[in-house]
């Protein structure tokens, strides 16, 4: 069981955008708790790591972390460091150009990653490569980066990961 779901937002959006507040009721129906952390102001990833793992140590473990393009590299950042139980992301910014080597590499936890075919941001290959090699489930859904219009499936797919 899990006992905290920590969503990380994006660098573009915030810590309560639509995505996140219908994963939160999911996550309340099954009984976590739930945090939202605020990043606004942050454009560093490597800051928001360190305000993730800050803010997650004071949480009731044991946590699944949940993160959208920036924050799926934050939350995989973090996620060793906090001991997470799993790690949930949504089209990670992952293998970015010119940012390869900060990809999170020593992640030792269950992942499930939600990506859109028609992502213009972030690539879908780079989820590819990084579910290949690290052997986490991958769903690639008819959608762009942001998911917006896949609310309903990212819900059910966070469900099934959670139980």
């Amino acid at each position: 069981m899990v006992g905290t779901v920590v969503f990380s937002h994006g660098k573009e959006s915030g810590p309560w955008g639509s995505k996140i507040t219908a994963m939160a009721a999911v996550v309340r129906d099954l009984g976590a708790a739930v945090e939202s952390v605020d990043y606004s102001g942050m454009d560093d990833p490597a800051a928001r790591v360190r305000k993730l793992i800050e803010t997650g140590a004071a949480l009731r473990a044991p946590l699944l972390l949940v993160g959208s393009s920036m924050g799926g590299h934050v939350a995989a950042a973090a996620a060793g460091r906090l001991g997470a139980r799993g790690l949930f992301l949504l089209a990670p910014a992952f293998y970015m150009a010119g940012y390869e080597e900060y990809t999170p590499q020593d992640v030792a936890c269950p992942t499930v990653i939600v990506h859109g075919w028609h992502d213009d941001i972030v690539p879908v290959e780079n989820s590819i490569r990084w579910a290949r090699e690290h052997q986490a489930a991958l769903h690639v859904l008819n959608s762009d980066h942001r998911l917006e219009d896949q609310i309903a499936a990212i819900c059910l797919l966070l469900r099934a990961f959670i139980a």
